[in-house]
C-alpha cells in the first residue's frame, strides 16, 4: 500500500489540542493503516490503498474538521516527495533552526510567486519550489513581519510551515 506523510494545519497551535492518540485513532477510523505520528505539532505517517493523493487530502480534512469541529487543512507528500523536499536547499548555509519549508495543495502561480516574494525583508527570504515555500528567518519567527495569517491572506489559500529540522527528520525516517 502507497504511504503518505500528512501535514496539517492548526493542530496543537492557537487552543486546537489534539491528543496523538486521538489524532491516530481519527486516522484509523478512515481506514488508513500503520498510522503514526510525529511530534504533536500535526504531523501523520500512514499507509492507504488511495492512489489519488488531493481526494485523500479533502477525505482527511473534512473527516477531522467534523470531529475536532474546526478546519483542519491536510497536505500530503509520498515518501519520495518528502525526500526531495527534504533535499532542496534553496538557502546554503543557514542555520535549520531558521530555516522553514510552507506546504501547498498545488503549485504557485507566477501571481502568487510575486506576492510570496513581496514579503523578503532584509531578515525574511523565500523561495518557491513546486508545491513548497521555503523560508529563511534569519531572526527569530516570533519577530518576523512574516506570518502563516498574512501569507494565507495574501494568497487566498492555507498552508502549514514546518521548521526543517521537522521536515528532515521525517525524511530521514520515511523517505525511500
Amino acid at each position: 500500500m502507497p504511504r503518505y506523510i500528512a501535514f496539517l494545519r492548526a493542530i496543537n497551535v492557537g487552543g486546537h489540542i489534539v491528543k496523538m492518540d486521538r489524532l491516530r485513532a481519527l486516522f484509523e477510523a478512515l481506514g488508513l493503516a500503520k498510522v503514526e505520528t510525529h511530534i504533536a505539532s500535526g504531523n501523520v505517517i500512514f499507509e492507504s490503498r488511495a492512489r489519488n493523493a488531493a481526494s485523500l487530502e479533502g477525505k482527511i480534512a473534512k473527516e477531522l474538521g467534523a470531529a475536532l469541529g474546526y478546519e483542519v487543512a491536510t497536505f500530503l507528500r509520498t515518501p519520495e516527495e518528502l525526500g526531495r523536499v527534504a533535499a532542496f536547499d534553496p538557502f546554503p548555509g543557514v542555520k535549520p533552526a531558521g530555516l522553514y519549508v510552507g506546504f501547498l495543495a498545488k503549485p504557485l502561480t507566477s501571481e502568487q510567486e510575486r506576492v510570496v516574494m513581496g514579503f523578503r525583508t532584509e531578515n525574511d527570504g523565500f523561495c518557491v519550489h513546486e508545491r513548497e515555500v521555503y523560508w529563511s528567518c534569519m531572526a527569530r519567527s516570533s519577530d518576523s513581519t512574516f506570518s502563516l495569517a498574512r501569507f494565507e491572506r495574501a494568497l487566498k489559500i492555507e498552508a502549514t510551515f514546518r521548521n526543517v529540522t521537522t521536515v528532515r527528520s521525517l525524511a530521514a525516517k520515511f523517505a525511500t
